[in-house]
């Protein structure tokens, strides 16, 4: 028979940095989820992706157990760690504050998913070129 699930949280952390502090704590704390046991199994699945913003989806049974998937890291990410820029403009639309090629559009969307073909390029390019 199948787990009723409870609900579902979605986070935003740094892979493998997981701690009971906000926004952690509260959000698992809400739905009664063992805090420290999420910690540990995040922070062991996302060793190789150290630092990087990891958007994860927690799925909340009713007998307090969970499940989780692991995403890759935003484009917004990729992009600021190719143009190595810290943050971004304090006038958007204004203010340019870095430019990318479509050679590294093309090789980070590659990299953020792996699924993307030639065929798909011309829009995964336009879209992920917005944000530089």
């Amino acid at each position: 028979m199948a787990k009723e699930i409870s609900g579902f949280i979605k986070l935003q952390i740094k892979g493998g940095q997981a701690n009971p502090a906000p926004p952690v704590g509260p959000a698992l704390g809400q739905r009664g989820v063992n805090i420290m046991e999420f910690c540990k199994a995040f922070n062991d699945k996302t060793k190789s992706m150290a630092g990087k913003p990891v958007p994860v989806e927690i799925t909340v049974y009713k007998d307090k157990k969970f499940d989780f998937k692991i995403k890759s890291p935003p484009a917004s990410y990729f992009i600021k760690e190719a143009v190595k820029l810290k943050g971004g403009s304090k006038e958007p639309g204004r203010n340019i504050v870095a430019s990318i090629s479509k050679k590294t559009i093309r090789r980070h969307c590659y990299s953020k998913n792996e699924w993307f073909k030639c065929s798909r390029f011309r829009w995964s390019g336009k879209n992920y070129s917005r944000f530089s």
